[in-house]
């Protein structure tokens, strides 16, 4: 291909409403351009990346026995009514009424598709002899993004691989499981992208199932808990804190009452502690649930965070909201904010550090009070274990400086993007879609489903926001653009146009994707043009070189640029083409 004869529009400046690295090189260097908030065209350059990341998912899925086919994007809303999913989805779900032959159809464009592929294997899954079965895709999502940013990383329109599995029993869906998580390493790794598998919440069926992949990142919109020592690694939805329960221990008889204080209008933990010149640390915040319907309340330490899940799962909860008002004073006498656990009228559980806050300053279920000077075991009790240990529950978010739940190491806060999950759904969808099978006794069965995702386009972005320099994107031969470009100094020249001519017919025959610039521009324009694309390989071939018996080879990773002699140029650069693919591929898993 040569430069003249394409489509490349880079820019010499960072837009004014680019936020991040991503965004501004994307947009420098061509790859994009945005039609609208949410919605991006991606140029030749771009897509000739995203084309080679699909090649990439498609290698890995297939060898992994999965089948490839391809589904609507428009979805008829009964679907999701089937599945409860209209609500959950909310305002995010684009829906629509369409007129067909006098009557209205109401139609959804696919947010995922679980609903139709569950929907498809109903009608053709009828026997446990035709499991398991996993199929994918490569299609483009829709999703009402509310506040559409960061370039391709959050839009209404992305390119998504998801993948389906079914099963007749949970040890078939792990098996799958295991198989493609072990892809994604090999797809994001093949990319050239450094990646965390991070421990994420778990599925219907319980256990370690789910796993989000995150790309670290300055950037990043999520936060992962992460031990640098273990690899230990999780999303602050799963993240355990690695505290334990303690053990009771006699009150000391030297601490002093608890003390009544008068705390009128403090609405934080921040007021309360500038009232009572106290820290956070020193506070039991008392917050009042409706687990299942039924009160409950949970003890945190002031200065941490709850939890849901962690909550849902201590109580063995299926549903878990803030209680009310009403609820709030029938159990504690007093108005939000004000509840403590010394004569709560309501069963509580408490957060693992709650037996280290002693003396602590907690609600005193009297409006405008708090209670100073409370002491686990003197004021207000928890229950008991055989071991002689307090039960108390990881109910809160982990934070940075806790130690690791692996034993050695601790915890500490990073950002990341997040590019591929994998999830195990159990039998969700194929209840609500009546998708079921017969097992070895004739007895129908749901099918039990997992379900695999992978982010195409934030596998480019990723790479744009951490693989790049002062002078633009740094990519790996794997998934940029071009592998080589050839930079020409002297336009007209005959003895070069010569050479150009025999390195692009031998290289090409060699199966080389190859960018000729051939515009009638100063070298320096052409080498931040060719460094900001950012093209693994560059070789400048001018009429000084070729005087000389020399063309110039420059690696866009390595700070310095090399000479080869003109006969045999193109041999030598398959040859570092080839040693370059090895040093890549060196860190994929087996």
């Amino acid at each position: 291909m040569r430069w003249s004869q394409s489509f490349i529009p880079t820019l010499k400046e960072n837009p004014s409403d680019a936020e991040i690295p991503s965004h501004q090189l994307m947009l420098r260097a061509g790859y994009v351009r945005q039609l609208m908030a949410g919605a991006y065209t991606y140029l030749p350059l771009g897509w000739r990346s995203i084309r080679k990341i699909e090649a990439i998912i498609r290698e890995e899925m297939d060898a992994t026995g999965a089948l490839e086919m391809f589904m609507p994007a428009l979805q008829p809303i009964d679907l999701f009514e089937r599945t409860g999913r209209k609500e959950a989805f909310g305002n995010v779900l684009i829906n629509f009424n369409i007129r067909r032959q006098n009557h209205q159809v109401h139609l959804a464009l696919g947010p995922t598709h679980e609903e139709v592929v569950t929907d498809l294997m109903s009608r053709h899954i009828s026997s446990y002899r035709q499991l398991p079965m996993t199929v994918y895709q490569i299609q483009t999502k829709f999703r009402n993004e509310e506040r559409p940013r960061f370039g391709v990383l959050r839009t209404s329109e992305f390119l998504m691989k998801d993948a389906y599995s079914f099963h007749s029993s949970v040890e078939s869906l792990s098996e799958t499981y295991q198989k493609i998580y072990r892809a994604y390493c090999r797809i994001f790794a093949r990319c050239g992208l450094e990646y965390l598998p991070v421990e994420a919440e778990s599925g219907p069926i319980g256990g370690d199932a789910s796993h989000e992949f995150m790309a670290p990142a300055a950037n990043g919109e999520d936060q992962i808990v992460f031990c640098r020592k273990t690899r230990y690694a999780a999303n602050l939805e799963r993240a355990e804190t690695g505290r334990v329960r303690s053990q009771v221990k006699p009150v000391d008889t030297a601490l002093p009452a608890s003390e009544k204080l008068h705390t009128p209008n403090v609405g934080s933990i921040d007021a309360l502690c500038r009232l009572l010149n106290c820290q956070p640390t020193q506070l039991i915040k008392t917050l009042i649930l409706l687990a299942d319907g039924e009160p409950v309340a949970v003890l945190l330490r002031g200065d941490h965070e709850a939890n849901e899940g962690k909550i849902r799962r201590a109580l063995g909860a299926k549903t878990l909201e803030m209680a009310d008002a009403a609820t709030v004073f029938k159990v504690s006498s007093a108005p939000i904010g004000f509840a403590g656990p010394v004569g709560l009228k309501c069963r509580f559980v408490a957060d693992h550090d709650i037996p280290q806050v002693v003396p602590a300053v907690v609600g005193a279920n009297v409006e405008d009070y708090h209670l100073a000077n409370v002491v686990l075991g003197r004021d207000f009790d928890l229950p008991r274990t055989a071991e002689g240990e307090y039960e108390t529950f990881d109910l809160r978010n982990a934070a940075a400086g806790d130690p690791s739940p692996r034993g050695e190491g601790t915890l500490e806060l990073v950002h990341g993007i997040e590019v591929g999950h994998v999830f195990k759904l159990g039998t969700k969808y194929s209840v609500s879609l009546n998708a079921t099978y017969d097992d070895e006794a004739a007895t129908r069965q749901p099918l039990i489903m997992g379900c695999y995702g992978i982010g195409v386009n934030r596998i480019l972005a990723s790479m744009a926001e951490t693989k790049f320099d002062d002078n633009g994107l740094v990519l790996p031969l794997s998934i940029a653009p071009y592998s080589v470009v050839i930079s020409t100094i002297g336009v007209n020249d005959p003895a070069v146009d010569e050479v150009v001519n025999q390195l692009e017919k031998e290289l090409t025959a060699a199966g080389v994707d190859l960018l000729i610039d051939d515009r009638d521009q100063r070298p320096g324009v052409k080498f931040k043009d060719a460094d900001l694309i950012g093209i693994p390989l560059r070789v400048v071939i001018g009429g000084k070189g070729l005087k000389e018996g020399q063309v110039e080879l420059k690696w866009r990773h390595l700070p310095e640029a090399t000479k080869i002699p003109v006969a045999g140029a193109a041999s030598a650069i398959l040859e570092q083409l080839a040693t370059r693919r090895k040093e890549e591929a060196a860190h994929v898993p087996e």
